[in-house]
């Protein structure tokens, strides 16, 4: 086959988050596979964003007389010279459009339906998120892919900080639920939990209202220590209402992390029989759910078990399987 253009700005961003991390493995994969040929486009222009996917990638597409292009971050260009793929994690700014600003939800709410509508092939990270892609968009179930994850942040020589703690990762936003996470950790510290909470992520809203005894809130924390806590913790709690896959989860299992989640959306699918679930809007479900979890000796294992079933080389076949129906 020709020559795949790959979107690959999401790979160069300072403080990748789960969207970053899936673009930098999947491309680094495709590469070490050696029987493509892949232009990775890792800048756009200054100007604004939508401006390049739609007005400069299309030319750049017909100069490089492009085979096929992949958008791995829902942005693909509507009008183009060739097929196109396009990555579709979740559908977040529909569910919780509050969560995001008025003229990125704008953004999102307009190009991203007609992105899915007009590819030739369309992955999704999960089952949950084909359904609702399907179900929102009414896309065409036959040009839908379910293409998974695997953990992507590397092992460092970093110090864990000292114990113990729980730990949760992501930005502080609405649709995390760090607000209930925290409320269920005040009551097990009242019974004599001896355990930190700690938070990492940007705070997006929510820092305030997390605020509480034995709760701390580090900000965004570089991969290397982000590494580090995810080895140092007694337990991962990600209680998030609405995900796509869920990534922090199987990052968590690779460490030897005991994971327990909330019970929606696409965690379950993600973490299989390896972590412990919960319902999210239940404060005492979660509190009750953490004790099992923190005294569960097997939950380590079957975690590390189920990471390492997931592989980027593997997540990349599958891509490349995908483009060679469109050659």
């Amino acid at each position: 086959m020709g020559r795949v253009v790959f979107d690959a700005r999401d790979a160069a961003e300072p403080e990748p988050r789960g969207w970053g991390r899936y673009t930098r493995e999947l491309l680094a994969a495709l590469e070490r596979r050696g029987d493509l040929d892949i232009l990775p486009l890792t800048r756009g222009w200054p100007g604004p964003e939508v401006g390049w996917e739609q007005v400069a990638l299309p030319r750049i597409l017909h100069r490089e007389q492009a085979a096929l292009v992949h958008a791995p971050n829902c942005f693909l260009p509507l009008q183009r010279p060739c097929p196109g793929v396009v990555t579709v994690h979740d559908l977040a700014w529909e569910e919780y459009p509050d969560d995001f600003a008025w003229t990125t939800g704008w953004k999102y709410r307009t190009l991203v339906p007609r992105a899915a509508q007009s590819a030739e092939r369309v992955i999704c990270v999960s089952e949950f998120t084909r359904a609702d892609v399907v179900r929102r968009y009414g896309i065409d179930e036959e040009k839908i892919r379910v293409i998974g994850e695997a953990p992507s942040l590397a092992t460092s020589d970093a110090e864990p900080p000292p114990g113990p703690y729980i730990l949760a990762v992501g930005d502080l936003r609405k649709k995390k639920n760090f607000g209930r996470l925290v409320d269920a950790f005040g009551h097990l510290r009242a019974e004599g939990l001896q355990h930190r909470l700690v938070i990492a992520g940007n705070d997006a809203g929510e820092g305030e209202r997390l605020r509480a005894p034995g709760v701390e809130l580090p900000g965004y924390v570089p991969e290397e220590q982000l590494d580090a806590l995810m080895r140092g913790a007694d337990l991962l709690v990600h209680p998030s209402l609405y995900e796509g896959f869920g990534l922090v989860i199987v990052e968590a299992m690779a460490r030897g992390t005991p994971v327990a989640a909330a019970r929606a959306t696409a965690l379950p699918e993600t973490g299989g029989d390896a972590a412990l679930y919960f319902d999210p809007l239940d404060v005492h479900d979660i509190a009750d759910t953490i004790l099992r979890a923190l005294g569960d000796d097997g939950l380590a294992g079957r975690g590390r078990a189920r990471a390492a079933a997931l592989s980027w080389d593997d997540v990349a076949a599958k891509t490349a399987d995908v483009y060679r129906e469109l050659a």
